[in-house]
C-alpha cells in the first residue's frame, strides 16, 4: 500500500499543472472545491467545541502526520496557534532533488482552513516566512 506521503510530490506536481493550464485563478478554483467537499471532521469539530474543535482536530491529525508542531490554546481568549517546526509536506518535497515543489504550495493550506474556518466565526492567519525551512505559524482566533 502507498502511503500518504508518496501522495505529496504528486499534489505538488497536480497544482503546478493545474496553475499552467487555468492560472492563478484555477489553482484557486481548485482549492476551493477542496475546501468546500472535504474536511467535514473540521468541521464537525469546531461546530461542536469551537475554538477547541481546531485543538482537537489538528491533535490528530498532526501526530498522524508526525508532524513536529507544537499548539497553544487559550479559550479564555479564543486564541488557537501551531506553531509548525517541521511541516512532513514541505519537509519532503524540500528534500527531493529531482523537481522543484510548486512554489505557492504551502498557501493551500490557508485557503483550505480560512474558507472552512470563517463561517464558523473563526479567522485565520498563516505566517509562511519560512516556508522554505518546512516552518510557519498557524493562529486561529474568534472574530470580533
Amino acid at each position: 500500500m502507498i502511503s500518504c506521503t508518496e501522495f505529496i510530490p504528486a499534489y505538488s506536481e497536480l497544482f503546478k499543472f493545474i496553475e499552467g493550464k487555468s492560472g492563478k485563478e484555477g489553482i484557486q478554483r481548485f482549492w476551493n472545491h477542496l475546501a468546500d467537499h472535504y474536511f467535514e471532521d473540521l468541521r464537525d469539530y469546531v461546530d461542536q467545541d469551537g475554538i477547541r474543535g481546531c485543538w482537537e482536530y489538528w491533535s490528530h491529525t498532526l501526530n498522524e502526520e508526525a508532524a513536529d508542531f507544537t499548539m497553544t490554546l487559550d479559550e479564555e481568549k479564543g486564541e488557537f496557534a501551531i506553531d509548525m517546526h517541521h511541516c512532513p509536506s514541505k519537509g519532503r518535497l524540500l528534500e527531493l532533488g529531482y523537481m522543484q515543489p510548486y512554489p505557492d504550495y504551502c498557501k493551500h493550506c490557508a485557503v483550505l482552513y480560512r474558507l472552512n474556518l470563517e463561517p464558523r466565526g473563526l479567522a485565520n492567519e498563516v505566517d509562511l516566512s519560512k516556508c522554505d525551512e518546512a516552518k510557519c505559524l498557524f493562529t486561529v482566533s474568534r472574530k470580533g
